[in-house]
């Protein structure tokens, strides 16, 4: 397994070396290397499993680094950086030839963010180069926020893991691209669309799934346990038949029929923000309960941060 510590200097290290190092973020743990080196970044879509065709993200310590990268920041996307970087927004720029290739699947657009993490904004200050920084678990499992779960996951794979402590937003950012007259949504994330309307105006959501996406995250099966899961706003007639080895992800209520220690509650108050931290953590602990067999779960209220959950939700189902 990692070798797992707060050492900034020793993360910066390995990353000046050609390493990957698990970063902290306020929204999930990445699998961060040099976004300028093209091998590096190879590594990353190894040591994950991911598809070529899938962007990665780049991790930027300020929207003056952002500059460096991107052709032009059009006055919108300086509004909303200036509003919430750091934080769980990522902004998709046509991009500076800097930009290997590979980072943007071949794209002329790179994804960029500022992450709202003490640890690894203050490693972003002291690099020469930016990271490159997808999530830190095999490709399409479950985002990992913590520490061990990187270690879990990607341990063989990993050089060094920074921990900074559990994530506390827990889903991964919000993503929206200046490419047309109108500000898209391109994928539902820590940052809610009202959030972002507000200081923006009007956004169009447009969180298709695509084989060979636009920006990251917009495949249509992510996000997902091994075991089985599926939803249902109650315990349909099929279920009823026998409920052993189901297991349950709930908003803020029980389902009926399960044992409740095979139920994961997000937030027990209804809190929104605390379900969204939560869910990723509950898809894992109910993966790992070898006496469940199928997870059922039901969409959490559609509003705020309950876009992005159920938008995972809605992945974790979907078939390859």
């Amino acid at each position: 397994m990692a070798e797992i510590g707060h050492d900034i200097n020793h993360a910066k290290e390995v990353l000046e070396s050609g390493g990957l190092v698990a970063i902290p973020t306020e929204t999930v743990y990445g699998l961060a290397g040099n976004a300028l080196d093209s091998a590096v970044v190879t590594n990353i879509f190894n040591a994950k499993k991911r598809p070529s065709f899938d962007p990665l993200i780049v991790h930027v310590s300020s929207l003056d680094q952002a500059k460096e990268f991107v052709l032009e920041v059009p006055k919108e996307a300086e509004a909303l950086a200036s509003r919430f970087w750091p934080g769980p927004l990522t902004i998709l720029l046509k991009r500076k030839s800097s930009i290997p290739d590979i980072v943007t699947s071949g794209l002329d657009t790179v994804a960029i963010r500022v992450p709202a993490h003490g640890l690894t904004h203050q490693l972003l200050k002291s690099l020469d180069f930016p990271l490159a920084a997808p999530s830190a678990n095999p490709f399409g499992y479950v985002s990992p926020t913590t520490a061990s779960h990187v270690d879990q996951q990607l341990g063989h794979e990993v050089d060094y893991i920074l921990d900074g402590g559990p994530c506390s937003v827990g889903i991964e950012s919000t993503i929206v691209s200046f490419e047309s007259e109108m500000p898209k949504v391109l994928r539902l994330g820590g940052l809610s669309v009202e959030d972002i309307e507000e200081v923006i105006g009007e956004v169009e959501v447009n969180i298709h799934s695509s084989s060979k996406p636009d920006a990251p995250g917009m495949l249509k099966s992510h996000y997902a346990p091994k075991t089985e899961i599926v939803i249902s706003d109650d315990l349909n007639p099929e279920f009823r038949k026998g409920t052993k080895g189901m297991g349950a992800l709930v908003f803020d209520e029980y389902f009926d029929g399960i044992s409740l220690e095979n139920q994961f509650v997000l937030s027990e108050t209804g809190d929104m923000n605390e379900a969204a931290s939560r869910l990723f953590t509950g898809l894992r602990t109910l993966d790992q309960r070898p006496d469940i067999t199928t997870i059922v779960t039901k969409f959490v209220p559609n509003i705020g941060l309950g876009r992005a959950i159920n938008d995972r939700i809605k992945r974790a189902t979907a078939k390859e």
